[in-house]
């Protein structure tokens, strides 16, 4: 088994070279002194590090001992704690936020790419601190001041992590049916009562306290999710009471044994409104669409950690001969050498560079849509990370767990078994086809609430956008590029008004109309990464065995409508 490894140059290379990231920050007041392309590298290379030599080597015992419960409390597997507590220490969990809160204020990008490795390198590990930024954002902005002064210093450096409780038993995805009930009180608290499931890092060790945000309705609420409230409650008061926040028991699942998955009941526990009552869900967006983005490079790092496996065992495990030249000094060649694997291994590495690619201009956009002085530009930005957000986080997370399938298939035999830890990849990934919103959920949110809302203009406009940036590229991938926005943007234009009777033919190929974009951005990502020097390797596996997607998933979503 080999442990992951992140290779701080390769990411360097996109951003700075294929994105130009240091030319977008710029243009940004409060993240300009960090537009600095040897700042970016010696914080990825430092990254880079600590994920390689602290985190990755914990992710088999993570794996095979998992988190504990007993009385009420969780125990991490070892070694976790003293791994947060030196990964907090260090400044990582600070990266992106604000200076005034104990923060670096470096750009959102390097954390995204933080968390990608962290992701690759021990996913149990990261589902602990993967929400804290999100936690953060929506303390500062809708806190009030009291909450702010308390807790927004500790969520800024990571002394202690969070959780997003929103899950019933009854309402997974469907939060309108959530049960769980705020009283108010006279000082101004509220007591909070209900049982939420699927908590991640409901309990743990490896911090002091643990911060939870709470979904829940008050007494005279509406029903729907217009009627919930968002909550703040700590596991320990200021005073250093507990509060009746109790995880019940954790979930035994088919992967991610390192992070603790909670039922969690709350007891009239004591808590305060974060936000203003009935709209809980809008201060949970600032959560969730961060989370979203994480999740999908969770996707790209996963497939990246299957990659690194396979392409390292192909490299070495010789089985038959291979087509073209023979070392007759050996019996057999290597499998890397079988054009079926080099297929599979090549597939999933022109997923992983486009994804990068994808998912670090997303980054990118976030602050542009946070900072950028013209508002114009700023709502282009927030235009693109509405509209491609659910695309990333449903294909890469598809692809991760379909690609790390392949890449156990390299192994043979071997990937079934344990001792290779291919087979924990694939358990691990597919848990994020789910959460965050299943990737139904995030094509239909696309096609229905994105793209018919406003007939597609928001997606014509980026369209035009990534048009024009493939205006000054030549070669065969800028023409496939160009081809396939013509052909998304044709697509588009066929459909019809969100409330035609048409548009009820639509629900069942909203993921072909989202694999559809996805294919398209693929191939802009791809112009670029030619345009930069990209794998050639890759590039050709995209052209042949990715890019004739994009005509049978056009074909779907034209089938529906005829």
């Amino acid at each position: 088994m080999n442990d992951y490894r992140p290779v701080a140059a390769d990411a360097a290379t996109l951003l700075l070279d294929v994105l130009q990231a240091p030319q977008i920050l710029a243009e940004l007041p409060a993240l300009a002194e960090h537009a600095d392309a040897d700042l970016m590298r010696e914080v990825l290379e430092q990254a880079g590090k600590f994920v390689g030599e602290v985190v990755a080597p914990l992710n088999r015992t993570g794996d095979e001992i998992g988190a504990r419960w007993a009385n009420g409390n969780v125990t991490m597997p070892p070694g976790f704690r003293d791994a947060y507590q030196a990964f907090w220490q260090a400044g990582w969990p600070a990266l992106s936020a604000d200076p005034a809160d104990g923060g670096q204020g470096l750009p959102a990008v390097l954390e995204m790419i933080l968390y990608e490795w962290l992701s690759a390198a021990n996913h149990g590990w990261t589902m602990a601190p993967g929400i804290l930024h999100g936690a953060y954002e929506c303390v500062k902005h809708h806190g009030s001041e009291e909450l702010r002064a308390q807790y927004l210093p500790k969520l800024a450096t990571g002394e202690w992590l969070s959780t997003m409780c929103l899950t019933e038993p009854h309402a997974g995805s469907d939060l309108g049916l959530a049960r769980t009930k705020a009283v108010p009180q006279a000082d101004g608290s509220y007591r909070i009562s209900g049982t939420k499931i699927f908590i991640s890092g409901g309990d743990h060790d490896l911090t002091d306290n643990i911060v939870h945000l709470v979904l829940a309705r008050l007494p005279d609420s509406p029903p729907g999710p217009k009627g919930l409230s968002l909550f703040l409650v700590p596991k320990f008061y200021p005073d250093g009471s507990r509060s009746a926040a109790v995880c019940e028991r954790i979930e035994e699942k088919m992967g991610l044994h390192g992070s603790p998955t909670c039922v969690m009941r709350f007891d009239e526990a004591t808590g305060w409104i974060v936000g203003e009552p009935g709209k809980g869900l809008n201060a949970m967006f600032l959560m969730m669409n961060a989370a979203r983005l994480h999740v999908a490079l969770q996707g790209v790092g996963l497939l990246d950690a299957a990659w690194q496996k396979a392409s390292a065992y192909a490299q070495d495990r010789r089985q038959m001969r291979a087509p073209g030249p023979r070392d007759a000094s050996q019996p057999a060649d290597p499998i890397i050498q079988h054009p079926a694997v080099q297929r599979l291994l090549d597939t999933q590495r022109a997923w992983i560079d486009a994804g990068r690619v994808l998912a670090y201009r997303t980054a990118l956009e976030l602050d542009v849509g946070r900072h950028h002085p013209d508002a114009a530009r700023r709502e282009r930005a927030q235009q693109w990370c509405a509209l491609f957000t659910p695309v990333l986080k449903a294909s890469w997370t598809d692809q991760a767990f379909h690609g790390a399938s392949d890449c156990l298939q390299v192994f043979g035999g071997h990937g079934y078994v344990r001792e290779w830890g291919i087979e924990q990849v694939v358990r691990d990934s597919r848990v994020a086809m789910i959460y965050e919103g299943t990737n139904e959920i995030q094509a239909q949110d696309l096609l229905f609430r994105k793209v018919l809302s406003d007939r597609g203009v928001g997606l014509l406009r980026l369209l035009d956008e990534l048009q024009a940036d493939l205006a000054p590229l030549s070669g065969d991938a800028a023409a496939r590029a160009l081809d396939g926005v013509a052909r998304l943007r044709g697509l588009v234009q066929s459909l019809p008004e969100a409330q035609a009777p048409a548009a009820q033919a639509l629900y069942p190929v909203a993921g072909d109309f989202l694999r559809a974009t996805t294919i398209a951005l693929m191939a802009w990502a791809w112009a670029r990464l030619q345009a930069s020097g990209g794998d050639a390797r890759s590039a050709t596996a995209f052209a042949r065995w990715v890019w004739p997607e994009l005509d049978w998933r056009c074909r779907m979503v034209e089938q529906a409508l005829a």
